[in-house]
């Protein structure tokens, strides 16, 4: 009996110490799977709005200011937006995400589907609050 409590000391030991220390990027990996908020790649997304492609510059700054987006709260509902949303599609892996973006004037409502999957959270992000470039659901 007391053997085998020394051997599963043992093992539960070394499986704390192992566990304790992985290194950073595998915890970072761990975490991206799951994360809601993911940070989009500018080569893996195609940005649409009112069904008609953004290209060069102004796709870059989108998905800079999605990226850099400031998660705010989420929601257990999607909320029920009014106006034209800025559509991404965007693959990570090989996964395919496609995020409903709607424009407010204090926040940004992300609506992200993947497969039936859906999950609407908000966010801060100056430069989507005040875009020109799409109506957003208070002018509407």
């Amino acid at each position: 009996m007391t053997t085998w409590f020394i051997v599963m000391l043992v093992v539960f030991g070394a499986f704390k110490i192992i566990v304790s220390s992985l290194p950073n990027t595998v915890i970072e990996s761990i975490i991206s799977k799951y994360e809601t908020h993911p940070q989009l790649e500018e080569e893996n997304s195609t940005v649409t709005i009112n069904g008609n492609n953004v290209e060069g510059e102004k796709k870059s700054k989108i998905i800079h200011d999605f990226n850099e987006g400031l998660f705010l709260d989420r929601y257990y509902a999607p909320p029920h937006n009014e106006g034209t949303p800025l559509i991404i599609n965007a693959k990570r892996g090989k996964k395919d995400f496609t995020f409903y973006i709607y424009s407010h004037e204090e926040h940004v409502d992300v609506v992200k589907q993947h497969k039936k999957k859906v999950v609407a959270y908000s966010l801060r992000s100056k430069n989507l609050q005040n875009n020109d470039m799409f109506v957003s659901a208070d002018l509407a």
